[in-house]
């Protein structure tokens, strides 16, 4: 007897939207496991590393943390398993938060207090201050709005802060094209490669929650009323 495969075409496109968010944080996550095991085995310390080695634990801090989040986050965008495994979405949560939180605080952490490396100028160190901020900001409102037990809220800004760690990813999309015809940018046009990663990432984001706005509610279940004995 022939096995069918039980998965629907409804289920495959469910998974389709984490898949394809575990994809655009490949590279970013490649290079941070690429850090830390250079920074693990001793590397030869360069102009372009020996920050991190001078000062290795907000850089080990960011690439876990930012690592768990975008992976790990990408499972909630599959409403179905949302929906079959209920337990697990809360449990992530629990992962996903501070996970999120250290992301954006090392990040502004090393903006701040690590030596701008070449490439770099001050237009993209206010970029990531802005986004970085965002960010925190954003996840610490997802934070208090579940506290309230505002859960559409809570969501609008989970999702928010998600687009914004997952800006990197977008990042190498739009310094690919870039890097392929001209070569590699300037201090400018990186600020502007850069910023351009964050402003799609949270203009989809934003898309998305506009299209679940106008959304008819859900129809309500009908009550099926009994008769009543005479």
């Amino acid at each position: 007897m022939t096995n069918k495969s039980t998965t629907t075409p409804s289920a495959r496109r469910g998974w389709l939207v984490p898949a394809s968010l575990i994809g655009l944080s490949a590279v970013p996550v490649a290079a941070g496991a690429f850090r830390l095991t250079e920074l693990s085995s001793g590397a030869e310390i360069t102009h372009h590393n020996a920050r991190y080695f001078a000062a290795p634990l907000p850089i080990v801090l960011h690439i876990v943390s930012v690592s768990v989040f975008a992976v790990l986050g990408a499972f909630q965008f599959s409403s179905g398993f949302r929906r079959r495994r209920p337990r697990w979405h809360r449990a992530a949560g629990w992962v996903l938060v501070p996970s999120g939180l250290v992301g954006a605080a090392s990040g502004l952490w090393m903006q701040a207090r690590y030596e701008l490396p070449e490439g770099d100028g001050d237009a993209l160190a206010v970029l990531r201050l802005l986004f970085g901020s965002a960010m925190l900001t954003s996840l610490l409102l997802g934070v208090v709005a579940l506290w309230r037990r505002d859960f559409v809220g809570h969501g609008a800004w989970m999702l928010r802060g998600y687009a914004i760690g997952l800006g990197a990813g977008t990042q190498v999309l739009t310094h690919v094209p870039w890097v392929l015809v001209a070569g590699q940018p300037h201090e400018d046009v990186r600020a502007l490669l850069m910023g351009a990663g964050w402003v799609i990432n949270v203009a989809v984001a934003e898309w998305i929650l506009h299209r679940r706005s106008m959304a008819p509610p859900a129809p309500a279940r009908a009550v099926v009323q009994l008769p009543q004995a005479p």
